[in-house]
């Protein structure tokens, strides 16, 4: 990936995940070695867990009522964003309730048993019945987890759990992609997205209720006028635009029709944006302007694509047409780790089976087929505009669509669908643009994506990753649905 200029980064307070495992005080003096047993198994737990994520709150192995109310006000202290609840042996749920009642955070039950099978043989050549029965309970994690989901069921809890074996690999896959999704959603919780311009007049589905967008992904919205923009453009210097000039040479391949007078206008541009991006602490932009009226806001407006296309690069994602649903589908996309390209459908190839989708505007250097191609357009889909654009393709192989869609219900609600970016023939007008090919056809993928009333924008992002993203949905109590 070409070198991509840097911009401060503005840290936010880092995830928090709570652990604790449960056991009855009443069994260590019983049954000798067991306690010193489950402490084993729950550092081996908090371990991995740290090598997942390093912030890991360990409240330790709770036995005890005092110790559950004790554990409970540690974790609300610590504010965790997600709770692993370790469960080795029997429990009483009366034990457990507390620690988590007063705590919004989903609640992942690890229902792991140290090993595929009691060793029958040797079990029963114990000949003690008291050793016996401690080796027995040192198995017997899945006893209690029907009794604590019924209490969290009934007291509200929310929960979720991963069952298997304590080593088993397929159950650490399933706990990392839980504690990526709590990520995903302490990051949207944390963001700032940057609302510069207004919407644009006639495209009644990307519309939505801002209220409703914190209400599901919280963070703030922090409205903006291009008339910012345009008074940071003056504070650039020469020497800015002339080093930023050279950073487009390295990321892009800048076609020979560039006219270098748009060049420097869209460095000047660029630089303004890291400014304002600097000055509001953005992590996502949404952005729509005629660019009428005033000529200075129009060379703003006209010369932003370039700059917008670096600012996604950085892990801060521009939608275009004050697409404000789809900035925030680009940021989950982008927070993990797979891009998440602004686009739209082109056109169908019915003779090969594929959608083409795409968009005039910003492109993900990140999840590009090669290097960016920089070209000079006259009109936007139509819409009257100059400056440069970018045109690329997503990457070749597994693709994912999101869309964050708002329903008639008053409801937010995640859109996904899993496909190829597969090689062949684009349309070379100087904008994002990638062949899909759906396991379900083309055909059946746009009924059912159409089906479900999205906006007619997504976000595309390398890899399949519904796995995660219904985790996320799930934290983030969202419906999600797949149509492919």
């Amino acid at each position: 990936m070409p070198r991509i200029p840097a911009i401060p980064n503005f840290r936010i307070k880092n995830m928090q995940i709570g652990l604790f495992s449960v056991g009855l005080e009443e069994y260590w003096h019983q049954f000798e070695g067991l306690h010193n047993r489950l402490l084993q198994y729950h550092q081996y737990i908090r371990q991995r867990l740290e090598e997942i994520h390093g912030g890991v709150l360990d409240l330790g192995l709770v036995d005890t009522a005092d110790k559950a109310f004790e554990a409970g006000k540690k974790l609300r202290t610590g504010d965790a964003d997600i709770i692993f609840l370790y469960v080795p042996t029997y429990a009483l749920s009366s034990t457990v309730l507390p620690v988590i009642r007063q705590h919004r955070a989903p609640v992942i039950i690890l229902n792991l048993t140290p090993g595929e099978a009691i060793g029958y043989q040797s079990f029963n050549q114990l000949g003690d019945r008291v050793q016996m029965t401690g080796e027995w309970l040192a198995h017997c994690g899945a006893c209690p987890v029907p009794e604590i989901a019924n209490v969290f069921k009934r007291t509200g809890v929310r929960f979720h759990q991963v069952t298997g074996m304590l080593q088993e690999e397929s159950c650490w896959n399933e706990i990392a992609a839980w504690v990526e999704a709590a990520r995903v959603a302490h990051t949207m919780n944390n963001n700032r997205l940057g609302a510069m311009g207004h919407y644009y007049s006639g495209m009644l589905d990307i519309y939505s209720d801002l209220t409703l967008q914190y209400k599901y992904f919280g963070g703030h919205i922090e409205l903006l006028e291009v008339d910012e923009l345009s008074a940071l453009r003056r504070e650039v210097t020469p020497q800015q635009a002339d080093e930023r000039i050279q950073e487009f040479q390295a990321a892009f391949d800048m076609q020979p029709d560039c006219d270098p007078a748009e060049i420097r206008k869209a460095a000047v541009t660029s630089v303004a944006l890291d400014m304002l991006t600097a000055q509001y602490k953005l992590g996502s932009l949404a952005y729509y302007y005629k660019g009428t009226g005033i000529p200075e806001n129009k060379d703003t407006i006209s010369s932003i694509i370039v700059g917008n296309s670096l600012l996604t690069a950085r892990g801060i994602p521009v939608a275009g047409e004050y697409e404000i649903k789809n900035a925030q589908a680009m940021k989950i996309m982008d927070s993990f780790g797979c891009g998440g390209s602004f686009t739209e459908y082109y056109a169908v190839d019915y003779k090969d089976d594929v959608v083409l989708m795409g968009h005039d505007g910003p492109g993900h250097i990140g999840i590009a087929e090669g290097k960016i191609k920089v070209k000079p357009l006259r009109v936007y889909h139509g819409k009257v505009g100059k400056g440069l654009s970018v045109e690329m393709s997503v990457k070749h192989g597994p693709v994912t669509l999101l869309s964050v869609v708002e329903n008639d219900r008053n409801e937010l609600f995640l859109l996904v669908a899993e496909g190829e970016s597969v090689a062949g023939p684009i349309l070379e007008i100087g904008n994002t643009n990638s062949r899909y090919r759906f396991s379900c056809g083309a055909k059946a993928f746009m009924e059912r994506w159409n089906s479900h009333g999205p906006a007619h924008h997504c976000a595309a992002g390398t890899g399949h990753i519904y796995h995660k993203l219904e985790k996320l949905a799930h934290i983030l109590q969202m419906e999600i649905i797949k149509v492919c």
